[in-house]
């Protein structure tokens, strides 16, 4: 494998202060907008609704090693 020569004046299309119009593409146009609608934002309720059902299961499992714990001693 050969590595490009990056001698200036043996590369083709660079002129002496630059390279010449036309030789590279445009900038590009920027953003304009977003290509898609964002999604709606989630209930304000949504996490609360969820923090009560964790601490319920937490809840069940606590009773249900302590019923099992009961079990074993009695």
């Amino acid at each position: 494998m050969t590595t490009p020569d990056s001698d200036p004046r043996r590369t083709p299309g660079v002129e002496p202060g630059g390279v010449p119009p036309g030789e590279t593409p445009p900038a590009e146009g920027g953003t304009s907008g977003i290509s898609h609608p964002e999604p709606p934002d989630l209930r304000k309720g949504w996490e609360a609704t969820s923090l009560v059902l964790i601490m319920v299961v937490v809840l069940l499992v606590v009773i249900g090693l302590i019923a099992m714990l009961v079990a074993l001693i009695a």
